[in-house]
């Protein structure tokens, strides 16, 4: 199976740049899994397309202001860290640049209460650091760090929220989850008075969720690892949904790897764990039966993933028609459902 089998041409001008508003009026296509059929609507109208006993499980981790700018006392020299991976207490994985110029034993001072040491360097070049400070640190990089956003996005982020779900809570991911950056209270008002409901798992969205597939088989290509947790009550809303005859529809690619990690063992199971899992064409899936996801970059793991589940024609077909009809591509695009 090749890289290039999941390509397709992009204009440019269909990348989208900045979040719409409002956040569900966003572009909708709705694609029938066996005929490949599609209608154009707009994602407050969702509801349309579920059913009383459906099940919408949802991504709550929340995207915290990962990209940080600070000097090299010894140097003065800028430097910019972007945290990818908190290892334990104080200790992180850092993507750095200048990256050279960062030796281990290296101070790097941000604010007056923040600063960081280097302590290793990592595979791939990241680099891993203890951050020393005085408060919270959360709340210091809410203060002084920057969202931080895919590189095909060019515009200024006027508001930081706007790259989170209006559900998040669990504080740790370097990307978004962006399938449920559609949802508003008024479209779960209307999920509620439909009796469709909602769960909630937690994976940590690391920017290898941006690394391109370089190799030409993609079998030879290695996924980059997340955390994930799904606690006992959302295990056990799916079984009764399973058992009532309602789907599970999972919001994004995220919450579909959280399940089907969670399920590899042939039973779904509340767990907290590390998933590296592939889905990709062939992949046979064992819990979702619906998914609402964007539209992904060419020749990526996301788009592999749709196309298992779609199928791989069907999906490259929707996408051509997705650009036929000026959909908005990537992370603050349109969104697609597929059931």
């Amino acid at each position: 199976m090749l890289k290039s089998d999941f390509y397709y041409d992009l204009p440019e001008e269909l990348i989208a740049q900045t979040p719409i508003e409002p956040r569900d009026g966003s572009g909708l296509m709705k694609i029938d899994r066996e005929t490949g059929g599609i209608i154009h609507d707009r994602f407050y109208n969702i509801c349309r397309y579920l059913k009383k006993g459906d099940l919408l499980v949802l991504n709550d981790s929340k995207v915290f202001p990962a990209r940080i700018y600070g000097v090299k006392p010894s140097t003065g020299v800028n430097v910019e860290f972007l945290l990818l991976n908190h290892i334990k207490s104080d200790k992180w994985e850092v993507m750095v640049r200048p990256g050279r110029r960062l030796k281990a034993g290296t101070i790097v001072k941000f604010s007056d209460e923040l600063s960081a040491e280097i302590l290793d360097i990592a595979d791939g070049g990241n680099r891993i650091v203890r951050f020393n400070y005085k408060g919270n640190f959360f709340e210091i990089l809410d203060r002084i760090g920057q969202m931080p956003l895919p590189p095909y996005i060019k515009e200024k982020l006027k508001e930081k929220d706007r790259y989170n779900t209006v559900y998040c809570r669990e504080e740790g991911s370097a990307a978004a989850p962006t399938a449920g950056l559609h949802f508003t209270q008024r479209v779960f008002d209307s999920l509620k008075e439909k009796g469709v409901d909602t769960a909630y798992v937690t994976l940590h969205v690391g920017l290898g969720t941006f690394r391109p597939v370089k190799e030409d088989n993609i079998l030879d290509h290695k996924m980059h690892v997340e955390h994930y947790s799904i606690p006992q009550e959302t295990v056990d809303k799916i079984n009764m949904c399973k058992q009532s005859g309602g789907r599970v529809i999972s919001v994004g690619t995220t919450s579909c790897r959280t399940l089907e990690s969670a399920s590899q063992s042939g039973k779904l199971t509340a767990c907290s764990a590390e998933t590296g899992i592939f889905i990709y064409p062939g992949y046979k899936f064992k819990v979702i039966d619906g998914l609402i996801t964007n539209f992904h970059l060419p020749e990526s793991t996301l788009i592999m993933l749709v196309s298992a589940f779609l199928g791989r024609e069907k999906t490259l077909a929707a996408y051509e028609e997705a650009i036929k009809e000026r959909y908005r591509f990537f992370s603050f695009g349109d969104a697609m459902l597929i059931l």
